[in-house]
Order: structure tokens, then sequence, then C-alpha cells
């Protein structure tokens, strides 16, 4: 039985299932657009940290870290009360839509991407330092340097954070309630698929969701490797 579920997967994904690639459609969006975000806000986050002293600032530092590993149902948790009728954003009606999934998936990809970004660029701060001092510049102006700099590395940072976006299924289910051509994505399609015995589709976006995971992957090495290179 499972061989021929496995047949009629690829039988699914050869012809262009359109219930299959629609989830796939939504998953990359809802990943991509969280990504997108988390890097807009954690790299200048993870850069700032790393630049300026102020009082509180190693408990940042070890709540980013902490952050690392946030549970997705605790993040779902949040995000749903947060989003809830009775919540202080309820009146958004974002509860249970696209919206409310790039919500959670932002805030277990932002820690990861902030404290990683962080690190990088405190390693880059001890080796130019004294060039900057010298050039007068100010933390402000390193910003951006720094960050330019560390741009192959944070690109795999950036494939890290989209490998764990892609791959959450509690906090969306959570927040978006695995509503059919609305906010069901692969992972939460799998789960209930294989709940309901309908395993082709689940193999199908299984095998898509593999795929997309060893292509980031890839990525990610390819562009650890092409650094090395630059680097020297």
């Amino acid at each position: 039985m499972e061989s021929n579920a496995f047949y009629v997967a690829l039988s699914l994904l050869l012809n262009l299932d359109a219930t299959l690639f629609q989830i796939v459609a939504l998953s990359l969006q809802v990943s991509l657009l969280a990504v997108l975000i988390a890097a807009v806000l954690g790299f200048p986050l993870g850069a700032a940290v790393a630049l300026w002293r102020f009082p509180g600032r190693g408990g940042v530092v070890v709540a980013l870290n902490a952050l690392m590993g946030l549970p997705p149902v605790v993040a779902g948790l949040t995000v749903y009360l947060l989003l809830s009728r009775a919540g202080p954003l309820g009146e958004w009606g974002l509860l249970f839509t696209p919206s409310a999934m790039v919500i959670a998936q932002v805030v277990l990809v932002l820690p990861i991407l902030a404290a990683l970004s962080r690190q990088k660029v405190e390693e880059l701060l001890g080796e130019y330092r004294e060039q900057f001092i010298s050039l007068g510049m100010s933390r402000s102006r390193m910003m951006p340097t720094l960050l330019w700099d560390a741009r192959f590395a944070l690109l795999t940072v950036l494939l890290a954070g989209f490998g764990r976006a892609s791959a959450e299924v509690g906090a969306v289910m959570m927040v978006g309630g695995n509503i059919d051509g609305v906010t069901r994505v692969m992972t939460t399609a799998i789960v209930l698929e294989t709940s309901k015995g309908d395993l082709p589709l689940a193999l199908g976006l299984g095998i898509v969701l593999l795929a997309l995971v060893m292509l980031f992957n890839a990525g990610a090495y390819v562009l650890g490797e092409v650094a090395k290179r630059r680097i020297g």
C-alpha cells in the first residue's frame, strides 16, 4: 500500500496537481515573507546589539540566544492570544489568516537572525575596530559597512531561518487553523492528510518539502564556500 501511495504521489507531482501546488505556493509565500520581515528587523537589531554598549545589554544577548530555541507552540500561543478577539490586536481580524501565520514565523525566525548576525558583526568589529577608529567612523556608520562585509555569512543565516520557517507546523496550525484553500501549508497539510489516511498527497508534499530543505541547505553550503574563498 505504501509503495502504491508513493507512485501516486509521484504522479501528483508530475501532473502538477493543482491542490498540491496551491499548498506549496502558499507555504513559500508565507515563509519567504516571514523571513524577509525577520531579516529587515533582525539584522539591524543584531548589529546594534553588537555595536552599542548599554545597560542590560548582557540580558538582551542572553534573551536572543535563548529565543533561538523558542518552542513553536509557545510562539503560536503568544501570537494566538495577541490576535484573538479578546487580545490587544483582535480588532485587526488577522487570526486564522496567512498574515497570522507570517507573524508567528517572524516571531520564531527573528531571534535566530538577530543572534547570529550579532555574533558575526562582533567578530568583524574586532578585526576592523582600529581601522574604524582611525577613520573616525561613528557606530551608525559602522553598521551598514559591517553588515555588507558579512553579507555571505548573513545569507547563510537567512537560509537557515527559511529552513526553520518552512518546517514549522505547531505555531502556524494554531494561528492559521489549517483551513483548506486559505491557510493550509505543506507541514500542516502533511499532518492532516496522514491522519486522514491520504498518504499520496502527504507523501507528495513531503517530497517537495524535503527537496526545498535540501535545496536551501545546498545553497547555504555553496554560499559558505564562496565566502571562504572571498575572505581567503
